[in-house]
């Protein structure tokens, strides 16, 4: 099901792996998911994924972690500017104070430990044309990328912790005075 190509170095885990179509040596959808589970545990730095079902699933959830990410930080910045220039409009900061925390739990408890969470989706024409893609069967592949993402998940924790944070002083501000 899986090809896969070592590189030389100390931990001995594959660079590359390619999920391959199901069908063609035997296998069937499952034993696709099991070796891009695989793949994605061996904290394989590239999976390349042939089945376009499995691979447009894999997109899809990896891009609704990275919207959960993206509107978490955002959320939670403009929640602490709009704190800021307009103190007296809590109903503008408040609610995306909350909308930030709510996200970053979210993806902390749904997300965090996930191991796909470490890839992302490869639309890089440059990046592509390096990876071995001449003996894929299928004209539109999806590559994932293992990054890291500490920096980003520090990032969205600090701002949602933040902002939430500021809202918390903010409302007992209000209640007190």
């Amino acid at each position: 099901m899986a090809d896969t190509n070592r590189e030389k170095c100390s931990h001995s885990q594959p660079s590359t792996v390619i999920i391959r179509e199901p069908g063609e040596e035997g296998g069937d959808a499952r034993d696709c998911e099991f070796e891009l589970e695989r793949a994605s545990f061996a904290q394989t730095k590239t999976i390349i994924i042939e089945s376009s079902k499995l691979g447009d699933m894999t997109a899809r959830w990896i891009t609704v972690g990275n919207c959960l990410h993206k509107t978490s930080v955002v959320s939670g910045l403009t929640s602490m500017v709009c704190m800021y220039f307009y103190p007296d409009r809590s109903f503008i900061y408040f609610p995306l104070g909350l909308v930030s925390v709510t996200l970053a739990g979210t993806y902390a408890v749904s997300w965090q430990f996930d191991p796909y969470c470490k890839y992302q989706v490869e639309h890089n024409v440059h990046r592509l044309e390096k990876l071995p893609l001449h003996n894929i069967a299928t004209s539109s592949p999806i590559v994932l990328i293992r990054r890291d993402d500490h920096r980003r998940k520090v990032l969205h924790n600090i701002v949602a912790l933040a902002a939430a944070g500021l809202c918390a002083w903010k409302a007992y501000k209000l209640f007190v005075d």
